[in-house]
């Protein structure tokens, strides 16, 4: 499976939950744009309900938080000169 990238993945997860952090969306056109994420995150995740694509998001970018930082630091040690 395709997994999408960090940054497209944590803006669709953002986007989402600001749409919905009222409880309810309101307009036509917030209650659209949330269907919009809602469906966008399902199949990103391969998932079939946004529940369940917010919880494996939210777990993608988790890891991808900890392998970056384990990268920095392994980079970041390599490229120590010694003497």
């Amino acid at each position: 499976m395709l997994m999408p990238h960090p940054a497209v993945l944590r803006t669709l997860v953002d986007e989402y939950e600001a749409v919905t952090a009222t409880g309810s969306t309101g307009s036509a056109a917030a209650d659209t744009r949330a269907q919009d994420l809602a469906y966008t995150l399902c199949v990103s995740t391969g998932t079939r309900e946004v529940t369940s694509a917010l919880e494996v998001a939210r777990s993608w970018l988790s890891a991808a938080t900890a392998a970056d930082a384990t990268t920095r630091r392994t980079t970041h040690d390599e490229s120590r000169v010694y003497a």
